[in-house]
């Protein structure tokens, strides 16, 4: 494995000078073009400085070639990229950027008025995307791989989210286990519509897309009848998602002429590969893909920590419900509660060992410490294997909800509604649903002679929460309910959301 990244991903890239590297809506760009653009922004990142020495650099910028751009300019230059969510309102924003104690913030045009006034109040450096890219070149610094590359924060699995810092290395492990496992080339062409605040989207679809000398196409979102579209035009040869976007996907097929739904198939059918991830598929959809496109949809197991883990095979049958087995150079095992090894067909708690998996949990030693156990990575996740094939069976925590590919902290949410001035106290959990995995929903106390209704609330919501974390379902109490001790028992919580 190279020390140096630069001998690495650039030196890649440079083998692949004059193929395609990104299309998206700024235009089609060759990885020379994009080679000379993040030169120029690592350039202008350095500002007379030799090297910014692991500096973290927040930065929001829509999907597209300017992303991507930004982030390997925030490499070339030595610092520690903090990719921030274009959907996440201004107070999540400024929690990552206080958080990650970045010196220099970086923001699409779009962006600048919620971004400039967070870095001006704190004396941070605030560059626009487009100043980035008109500085004069200068010699860029050699990167150590063991050196901090990127931060990425976690939809909030405590009460605050945690950042997770990956190393060069780790990047390069986890995506080359995934070209390895995926057979990756350079005669690819993915279609990504994922967001590039989250592992799914920066490693699995952009980084590896690069990696291998592909195409990445980027849609500025995603857009079910432009997907579509994309898939009939037949360059498309790989196409990841959650599963909520395979259910909108259905959606729109079923909506479609029986003369278009038979264009829409056959397209399909010209792609190698099609992934779905971040949340479990339900089997209903799987099945209703295949029939559609002839497609056995991919399913795998991973997390911000530690990159993807599991994966059903390329070649060879996929169970339908099942995350497959561990991928290249990654080494995973099964524990009960006091930390002994499970027999297969025993639920055990996953745990995670190899070069992918992260560094620290940025800022938070402790946190660091608790997440590992030996040596071994507790994902808090539950899984059964059968016939070495593993099965994931739920979170560990009742206060983990998952939602449109999201893992979502049910005290987080909590801790923001309490804020409202007529919500005396809260519970939050997460409700099973067949388009999102689960939904947010919430159980209120509200403070005497108050009202509340679903729509005055998730208005109120949309100001302090990102989008999927705004609850759709309301239920007001008069009480909560409570054990012996004063805790919310949210398991007879949710009972009363089922009676309603």
């Amino acid at each position: 494995m190279s020390k140096i990244i630069n001998l690495s991903l650039i030196a890649l890239a440079q083998a692949h000078h004059d193929h395609a590297a990104i299309i998206a809506s700024e235009g089609i760009f060759t990885y020379r073009d994009l080679l000379d653009a993040s030169a120029r922004v690592a350039s202008c990142f350095l500002n007379g400085e030799d090297d910014l020495r692991e500096k973290r650099v927040a930065f929001l910028i829509p999907p597209g070639f300017h992303y991507a751009a930004t982030q390997w300019g925030i490499w070339r230059a030595g610092g520690i990229a903090v990719p921030l969510c274009v959907f996440h309102p201004q107070p999540e924003l400024q929690y990552i950027i206080d958080d990650s104690r970045a010196s220099i913030v970086v923001a699409h045009p779009d962006f600048a008025k919620v971004l400039r006034p967070i870095a001006e109040t704190r004396g941070l450096r605030f560059l626009l995307n487009s100043q980035t890219l008109s500085q004069t070149k200068v010699a860029l610094p050699q990167i150590d791989a063991q050196r901090r590359a990127m931060i990425i924060y976690t939809s909030g699995t405590t009460s605050k989210p945690k950042g997770v810092v990956a190393t060069h290395k780790n990047i390069q492990a986890q995506v080359t286990a995934l070209v390895s496992a995926w057979e990756w080339t350079a005669n690819d062409h993915v279609l990504h519509v994922l967001p590039l605040h989250h592992i799914h989207g920066i490693i699995n679809s952009l980084t590896c897309a690069l990696w291998a000398g592909a195409k990445c196409e980027i849609l500025p979102k995603f857009d079910a009848e432009e997907v579509w579209r994309r898939f009939a035009a037949g360059n498309v040869t790989l196409f990841m998602a959650v599963p909520t976007i395979y259910v909108k996907l259905i959606e729109a097929w079923e909506a479609a002429s029986p003369a278009q739904q038979k264009i829409m198939s056959e397209a399909c059918v010209r792609m190698r590969l099609m992934v779905s991830g971040s949340a479990a598929l339900p089997i209903h959809v799987l099945e209703k893909w295949q029939e559609i496109t002839n497609h056995v949809l991919l399913e795998r197991y991973g997390m911000t920590e530690i990159g993807m883990a599991l994966s059903n095979p390329l070649h060879g049958q996929r169970v339908p419900g099942c995350v497959g087995a561990p991928l290249p150079n990654v080494e995973v095992k099964r524990v009960d509660e006091n930390g002994n090894a499970v027999a297969p067909g025993t639920p055990g708690e996953i745990l995670i060992k190899g070069p992918g998996v992260f560094l620290e949990y940025w800022g938070k030693p402790d946190a660091t410490k608790r997440a590992f156990r030996d040596g071994w990575f507790c994902t808090g996740d539950i899984a059964m294997v059968e016939n070495g094939v593993y099965r994931i069976l739920g979170r560990s925590s009742v206060d983990i909800i998952k939602t449109g590919g999201y893992k979502v902290s049910a005290l987080d949410i909590e801790e923001v509604l309490r804020t409202h001035p007529q919500i005396k106290e809260c519970a939050v959990i997460g409700i099973a649903d067949e388009t999102w995995g689960e939904r947010v929903a919430a159980a209120l106390m509200l403070k005497p002679g108050c009202v509340m209704t679903l729509d005055a609330l998730r208005s109120w919501a949309k100001e302090r929460l990102a989008a999927y974390k705004i609850p759709s379902r309301i239920l007001v109490l008069d009480e909560l309910p409570r054990n012996a001790m004063g805790k919310v028992q949210k398991p007879q919580v949710t009972k009363l959301f089922k009676r309603t």
